[in-house]
Formats: structure tokens, C-alpha cells, sequence
């Protein structure tokens, strides 16, 4: 079923992209740019546990931008230490979402076995392809996998993989079809379907909260995405398909920012959709996410987080936030690093999808609003995810994007 929107399109000044689609398909894709970005050297320490780290920073020699790295030594194993880089999606570390996510489990990987950890901060997609081969190239330390987060990563290690066949890499968000690649891609359609479920299910019903209330007489919702490209394309298509699963007669409106960490942009574009009716925001934005949060506050409505359990990672906003779509990809690349560590690549090499079946995506509802929360929101949740696992419920696009 298609989703249905109404009302004019708007743009924000210049920095970000508004609008309200009626089944418009986007298939814009991004493309990243190659630089001679360098790596002078990287290390430091992850806060937390006995770890013990050192810090240095270094500079790009071809730009204006900054590496970073942190590195992290954890004991238990008694074979030799298992060494892994983590390179940030540009939405940089920090961001309570994703990139954390990915962060965090090889991080609980480095509190059961011998791994040391670098964690690389590159917000400059230009720079991917240097960084990536920079790191492959090293033998101080020689890595044994490079973990890669998100499909910026993509172009970059299309040709990395082939030209370092000895590398491990793990690309999360899509896949490469070469052997030392494990691609690890979440079923982000799947969980968006569910948010737009939960949003569905609330429209039109009443809920006051901490002043924030729904307005029972609406029927519109709101979408803010990072880059309007193929990846974040899927995440509104398939929230809007699951709104309409709900009632087909409700409207989404639909935001894009033009990246992930411009929270100013972001909360224009949900103030837009707040002052327009919308009483309802999901974003897929990452960092940038937060200034949806805040407008939801200013506006005394709800939003719906992305990636995290953001109610637990942004506390200051659980008074708003009535759910997230959470995909559990600190359990990826645990998974990985532990198949690092035990020799066992060929358990995780190739493209692996996970979603609603495999229980590693779902809409958690929030800590502090979810419990005022009638239990048809529960019951269409668990509805619409038995319907898509029968094949009953076609999500649009793939976990891979439209």
C-alpha cells in the first residue's frame, strides 16, 4: 500500500530540504570523493574499565580536517592480542546512536578477549579511501580486522578490499562481494515500517505526558531524514507504508537535513512539521537527530528515535520521546571481533541481513513515556511484525536502501 501525503512542499533557507511527498520515489545515491588524506598515527583511550591508552591527534596534510584515535587494551585471552580499528561514519563518534553502537561492541568484545582497540574519528568522506589504506597498510600495529561504519564507506572499500586481499574489513549498512568483507546490514526498513506503526497507532489518540500531549483531531506525522539518498530513503518510505498499514487516510510530511550532524537544520525542519500539524516526529539523522528532540519539546509534542534506545542515551529528552526504532549493531560487531579473535572469519564473511526474525531490530517504547502508552501500541507492534515475517506485509525497499 502506498503512503499518502497531502499539502504543499516547503523548503527550509538553503541548508535543508522540506517537503510532503504523495508516493514519490527518491533514488538519489550518494557518492563519495577520494582525497590523499593521511594518517600520521593514532592512539588513545576509551574511558571506562582498567584500560590503559595514550592519545595523539593528526592532522590531514591535504585539508582542513582532523584524525583522531583512541585505542583500548582489555585482557582475557591467552593467545595474542587481537588488534581492530573502528573509522566513524561522518556523523563522528559521540553521536548516542550508531556510531556508538558499533563502538560499544567491540568494546564489550575487548572486556572477554585480548583486543586492542583504535578508534578512528574521520567525519570528511573524501578522506575514506586514504584512511582505510593507511590503516591496511600498517604493521605497527599489523590489524587483524577494520570495522567500518556506515555505507559512506562503501566506494572506498570497493576498491581497498580487492587492493588488500590480506585485510579484514567488516562494512556495516551494506555489503562488498569480496571475501575479506563482512557486510553487516541491518533490516532498517523493517524497524522504520515499526516506527511508523507506533506513530500510526498514537495520531489520533490522546496522550498528555510532562505537557506534551497529541492533538486526537490530527492525522499528520512527521519525517526528518539525514541525506536524502538511497539508504535514508528506505527509512521513510517504509515508515510512511507503516503510518498507512495503520490508517491509510493519515499524512506524513517529510524533512531532509542534507547530512548528520546539523542539529540547527534539523530542528527547523521539525518545528515546521510541529507547527504544521504534526504531532509525531521520526528521525533517521544520527547526531543531528537531537535538534528534532528539542524541537519536540519547545512544540510540547512526541518524537521517535533511531538506531539507540534514545530515551536511554539522551535522558534529557525522554520526556518526548515515545519510542525507537533500535537496531542492535553493538551485537555485530561483537560477533565479528569475536570471530577475529577465535579464527573463525568464514562464520561472518559475506553480506548477512538481520532484521524483525532475527531479532535484531525493533521499536522499544520509551522509559519514561512508553509506560503511558494504551496497549493497542504493543498489540499493532506485534501484529505488523508477525505480518511481515509471514509475508503477509511487503516493507518497502531493502535493508540496503530504495
Amino acid at each position: 500500500m502506498a503512503a499518502r501525503d497531502t499539502g504543499a512542499g516547503d523548503s527550509t533557507d538553503g541548508t535543508g530540504t522540506q517537503e510532503t511527498r504523495r508516493g514519490v520515489e527518491r533514488r538519489d545515491v550518494l557518492k563519495s570523493g577520494i582525497s590523499l588524506a593521511a594518517i600520521a598515527g593514532v592512539a588513545g583511550c576509551l574511558s571506562g574499565g582498567d584500560s590503559e591508552a595514550t592519545t595523539t591527534t593528526a592532522a590531514d596534510d591535504g585539508g582542513d580536517s582532523e584524525t583522531t584515535g583512541e585505542t583500548t587494551e582489555s585482557g582475557g585471552s591467552d593467545g595474542g592480542t587481537t588488534n581492530v580499528a573502528i573509522v566513524s561514519s561522518p556523523a563522528g563518534f559521540g553521536d548516542q546512536a550508531f556510531n556508538d553502537l558499533a563502538l560499544q561492541g567491540l568494546q564489550t568484545a575487548a572486556e572477554e578477549y585480548d583486543i586492542e582497540i583504535q578508534q578512528v574519528e574521520e567525519t570528511n568522506q573524501s578522506n575514506y579511501q586514504t584512511v582505510q589504506s593507511r590503516l591496511a597498510e600498517s604493521t605497527n600495529p599489523d590489524y587483524d580486522l577494520v570495522v567500518l561504519v556506515s555505507y559512506n564507506h562503501t566506494q572506498a572499500l570497493q576498491t581497498n578490499a580487492e587492493a588488500y586481499p590480506d585485510q579484514n574489513w567488516m562494512l556495516i549498512n551494506d555489503s562488498i562481494d569480496q571475501p575479506n568483507v563482512a557486510g553487516y546490514t541491518w533490516a532498517n526498513h523493517q524497524m522504520s515500517f515499526q516506527a511508523g506503526v507506533l506513530a500510526g497507532t498514537m495520531t489520533t489518540r490522546e496522550l498528555s505526558y510532562e505537557g506534551n500531549s497529541l492533538d486526537p483531531e490530527t492525522s499528520t506525522v512527521g519525517f526528518v531524514g539525514g541525506v536524502d539518498g538511497s539508504l535514508i530513503n528506505a527509512f521513510e518510505r517504509s515508515y510512511r507504508a507503516g503510518v498507512e498499514w495503520v490508517d491509510e487516510n493519515l499524512d506524513v510530511t517529510v524533512g531532509y537535513i542534507g547530512n548528520y550532524t546539523d542539529t540547527q537544520t534539523a530542528n527547523n525542519i521539525a518545528t515546521s512539521q510541529y507547527d504544521a500539524g504534526a504531532d509525531i516526529v521520526y528521525h533517521a539523522a544520527s547526531a543531528a537527530g537531537q535538534g528534532v528532540f528539542q524541537a519536540a519539546q519547545d512544540a510540547n509534542r512526541f518524537a521517535i528515535g533511531v538506531d539507540a534506545d534514545q530515551s536511554v542515551t539522551l535522558p534529557e529528552y525522554q520526556d518526548v520521546i515515545m519510542g525507537s526504532a533500535v537496531k542492535y549493531i553493538n551485537e555485530g560487531t561483537y560477533e565479528v571481533a569475536e570471530a577475529t579473535v577465535q579464527d573463525n572469519w568464514s562464520a561472518v564473511q559475506g553480506a548477512n541481513i538481520l532484521g524483525l526474525e532475527e531479532e535484531a531490530v525493533r521499536v522499544v517504547l520509551g522509559q519514561a513515556v512508553g509506560g503511558e502508552l494504551p496497549d493497542v501500541v504493543t498489540e499493532n507492534l506485534e501484529a505488523a511484525r508477525e505480518a511481515i515475517i509471514n509475508g503477509d506485509v511487503t516493507v518497502p525497499c531493502s535493508a540496503s536502501g530504495c
